[in-house]
This record gives C-alpha cells, sequence and structure tokens, in this order.
C-alpha cells in the first residue's frame, strides 16, 4: 500500500510539474494576454520531426526555472507542424498555424521563438540556443518593452 501511494504521488508531482498551459488558437493567447497583463510566447515547433525543436522542449520549456517564469510572465503559443501521420493536426489547427507561419515565420524556420506584445507586435525573435534556462529567460525578457 506505501508502493501504491508514493507512485501515485510521484505521478501527481510530476503532472503537476509539467502542467503549463499552451494555447494553440491566436485569439485566445491574445485575450489571455491583454487579462492577463502578459506577453504571447509563440513557438514555431516540427515536434517530431525537428531535432532542435525536441531539444528546446526539453531543456529549456521542461525546465523547471522555464515553467516558472512563464507562469508569471508569459502565455504560451505554440504553432506545432508535424510530419507523421500519427500527429496530424485537425484540418482547423493546421490551417491556423499555416496562417500564424504566413504573419510571423515566412522563411519557414524551426524552431522559431518570437515574444509578441498583447496585440501581437514582435518584440524579439529567436530560435535554439544551447544556453542554460536561465540565460534563455534572460534572452527572451530583454525582447519585452
Amino acid at each position: 500500500m506505501k508502493k501504491l501511494i508514493l507512485i501515485a504521488s510521484a505521478i501527481f508531482v510530476v503532472s503537476t510539474i509539467h502542467a503549463q498551459k499552451w494555447e494553440t488558437n491566436f485569439e485566445t493567447a491574445k485575450k489571455r494576454a491583454s487579462e492577463e497583463g502578459k506577453n504571447i510566447l509563440l513557438v514555431f515547433s516540427g515536434s517530431d520531426w525537428c531535432i532542435p525543436c525536441m531539444k528546446l522542449e526539453k531543456e529549456i520549456w521542461e525546465s523547471k526555472d522555464f515553467i516558472k517564469d512563464s507562469e508569471e510572465h508569459f502565455v504560451l503559443l505554440r504553432a506545432d507542424f508535424p510530419k507523421r501521420k500519427a500527429n496530424k493536426l485537425s484540418k482547423e489547427q493546421q490551417e491556423q498555424n499555416n496562417r500564424l507561419a504566413e504573419t510571423y515565420n515566412k522563411k519557414g524556420l524551426f524552431p522559431m521563438v518570437e515574444v509578441l506584445d498583447k496585440n501581437g507586435n514582435v518584440l524579439g525573435t529567436t530560435g535554439y540556443k544551447n544556453v542554460s534556462p536561465k540565460d534563455y529567460i534572460v534572452m527572451l525578457h530583454s525582447f519585452e518593452k
């Protein structure tokens, strides 16, 4: 019984740590950003084929430092472009991501990370950097005005 409680507790802690709220709808992200007084962190990723995207996910987005900072400072918005059939997005989601790419990622770079203000204006752009989560966070905040 003790093992069962320990396992359940561990699962709860892990799920709580990784319980980031990534929006997938731009209008919802803008509304939340306006209501919460935050900027938007827009991430273009190829979650199932782009190695730097996967590294960014594991090294930065899943880090405790980023999770804590993002909860306080950003509305997270992901525009994913998976290639595997098993990960195919709905037609509506794919069209929405395509529209975001037409506006914010015309060169089709992956990963592309943009800090936007609550109205969707670009404050700064970056991609994968081989730096610590703390250094990445500092860089993201350097874009804010």
